[in-house]
Protein backbone atom coordinates (compact mmCIF):
# COMPACT_ATOMS: atom_id res chain seq x y z
CA UNK A 1 0.00 0.00 0.00
CA UNK A 2 1.28 3.46 -0.82
CA UNK A 3 0.39 6.48 1.26
CA UNK A 4 1.38 10.10 1.63
CA UNK A 5 4.11 10.71 4.18
CA UNK A 6 6.33 13.72 4.89
CA UNK A 7 9.38 13.57 2.60
CA UNK A 8 11.75 14.68 5.37
CA UNK A 9 10.67 11.76 7.60
CA UNK A 10 10.32 8.88 5.16
CA UNK A 11 14.00 7.82 5.03
CA UNK A 12 13.97 7.36 8.81
CA UNK A 13 10.75 5.33 8.66
CA UNK A 14 12.17 3.03 5.97
CA UNK A 15 15.53 2.69 7.75
CA UNK A 16 13.85 1.82 11.05
CA UNK A 17 11.65 -0.94 9.60
CA UNK A 18 12.80 -1.95 6.09
CA UNK A 19 10.81 -5.19 6.25
CA UNK A 20 7.60 -3.14 6.53
CA UNK A 21 8.28 0.10 4.65
CA UNK A 22 10.09 1.07 1.46
CA UNK A 23 10.60 4.10 -0.70
CA UNK A 24 8.60 4.32 -3.90
CA UNK A 25 10.31 3.76 -7.25
CA UNK A 26 12.71 6.47 -8.43
CA UNK A 27 10.16 8.17 -10.71
CA UNK A 28 7.89 8.76 -7.70
CA UNK A 29 10.44 10.03 -5.17
CA UNK A 30 9.43 13.62 -5.90
CA UNK A 31 6.04 12.91 -4.34
CA UNK A 32 5.24 12.51 -0.64
CA UNK A 33 4.95 8.71 -0.86
CA UNK A 34 6.00 5.72 1.17
CA UNK A 35 5.03 2.14 0.48
CA UNK A 36 4.32 -0.52 3.06
CA UNK A 37 3.60 -4.22 3.20
CA UNK A 38 -0.01 -4.00 4.29
CA UNK A 39 -0.01 -7.43 5.94
CA UNK A 40 2.58 -6.18 8.45
CA UNK A 41 0.33 -3.42 9.79
CA UNK A 42 -2.30 -3.78 12.46
CA UNK A 43 -5.67 -2.38 11.33
CA UNK A 44 -5.47 0.59 13.72
CA UNK A 45 -1.93 1.37 12.57
CA UNK A 46 -2.96 1.25 8.90
CA UNK A 47 -5.93 3.51 9.66
CA UNK A 48 -3.65 6.01 11.37
CA UNK A 49 -1.31 6.13 8.35
CA UNK A 50 -4.27 6.62 6.00
CA UNK A 51 -5.85 9.35 8.12
CA UNK A 52 -2.52 11.15 8.50
CA UNK A 53 -1.98 10.94 4.72
CA UNK A 54 -5.49 12.26 4.14
CA UNK A 55 -4.80 15.19 6.46
CA UNK A 56 -1.86 16.19 4.26
CA UNK A 57 -4.17 16.95 1.32
CA UNK A 58 -7.52 18.11 2.70
CA UNK A 59 -8.44 21.60 3.88
CA UNK A 60 -7.82 22.17 7.59
CA UNK A 61 -11.50 22.85 8.10
CA UNK A 62 -12.31 19.31 6.99
CA UNK A 63 -9.56 17.87 9.17
CA UNK A 64 -10.90 19.75 12.21
CA UNK A 65 -14.43 18.49 11.49
CA UNK A 66 -13.07 14.94 11.41
CA UNK A 67 -11.38 15.51 14.77
CA UNK A 68 -14.68 16.67 16.28
CA UNK A 69 -16.45 13.59 14.95
CA UNK A 70 -13.64 11.26 16.18
CA UNK A 71 -12.44 12.68 19.52
CA UNK A 72 -10.56 9.49 20.42
CA UNK A 73 -8.50 9.62 17.23
CA UNK A 74 -8.72 7.57 14.04
CA UNK A 75 -10.31 4.23 14.54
Amino acid sequence: MGFAFPKEERAALVAAEPERFRLPRMSELRFHWVECVLATLEPAEAREFVVDAWRMVVPQKLSRAYDLAHPDGPG
